[in-house]
C-alpha cells in the first residue's frame, strides 16, 4: 500500500517538473538559418536565385535577381566589366601618351572635349552595330535569349586559345577571374573619374 502511495505521489510531482530542452532541434534550427543567410551579407538573407552561377557569394542586397531574369543580368555585368577594364586601361594611359594629331590633356575627363563630337558618335554607333550583330538583332531584355543555348557574355572571341583543351572546372575559375576583375574595374574607373571631378587634377 505504501509503495502505491509513494509511486503515485512521485507521478504527480514528476508532471509539474520542468521538460527537459531539446538541444538538438534548436541546433538544427540555428544551422539551417546559417545557411540561408548571405555569405557577404550576414544579416541579409541569401539570395535563392543566384545559386548555381559562377562569382556567386550572395550579393544582392537590392534583390535585382528576383525581378530580372538572371541570363540578362549575367550579361550586362560581364559587359560593364569588360568596358570598364579597358577604360580604366585608357584613363591611365592617356594622361601619360596622346593619339597623333590630338592635344594632350593631363585630365583623362577632358579627352572627350579634345576629340570633339563626332569620334564620340562614332564609337556609341559603332558599340551599337556589335551589339546587333552578337546578338543577332535581339538585343532587348525580352528577345536576347530567345536562343535557350546562348550562354550570358560568350561571344566565341578567344583569339589567344586560353580556354582551349580546358576542363569545365577550370572554364568556370577562368570566368570567375573575368567576374571578380571586371567588378574591381567597374569600381577603379569610378574612382578615378571622380577623383578628377573632386580634385581638378590629373590621376597622377
Amino acid at each position: 500500500m505504501k509503495l502505491a502511495v509513494l509511486s503515485t505521489l512521485v507521478a504527480s510531482t514528476a508532471a509539474f517538473a520542468p521538460a527537459a530542452k531539446s538541444t538538438t532541434a534548436s541546433t538544427q534550427l540555428y544551422a539551417a538559418s546559417e545557411t540561408d543567410m548571405s555569405p557577404s551579407m550576414p544579416f541579409l538573407v541569401k539570395p535563392k536565385n543566384l545559386d548555381g552561377w559562377v562569382g556567386d557569394v550572395g550579393f544582392d542586397p537590392i534583390g535585382f535577381a528576383d525581378w530580372f531574369d538572371m541570363k540578362w543580368l549575367r550579361e550586362a555585368e560581364i559587359k560593364h566589366g569588360r568596358v570598364s577594364m579597358l577604360a580604366t586601361l585608357g584613363f591611365v594611359l592617356q594622361q601619360f601618351w596622346t593619339l597623333p594629331g590630338y592635344a594632350h590633356v593631363d585630365d583623362s575627363n577632358l579627352g572627350p572635349t579634345v576629340v570633339g563630337i563626332s569620334p564620340m558618335l562614332q564609337i556609341v554607333l559603332w558599340m551599337g552595330i556589335l551589339e546587333m550583330w552578337t546578338n543577332k538583332g535581339n538585343v532587348t531584355m525580352e528577345t536576347m535569349f530567345t536562343d535557350p543555348d546562348r550562354v550570358p557574355g560568350n561571344l566565341g572571341f578567344d583569339p589567344m586559345g586560353l580556354a582551349v583543351d580546358k576542363t569545365d572546372e577550370e572554364k568556370r575559375l577562368m570566368e570567375w577571374k573575368e567576374l571578380k576583375n571586371g567588378r574591381l574595374a567597374m569600381l577603379a574607373i569610378g574612382g578615378m573619374i571622380h577623383h578628377n571631378w573632386v580634385t581638378g587634377e590629373p590621376l597622377f
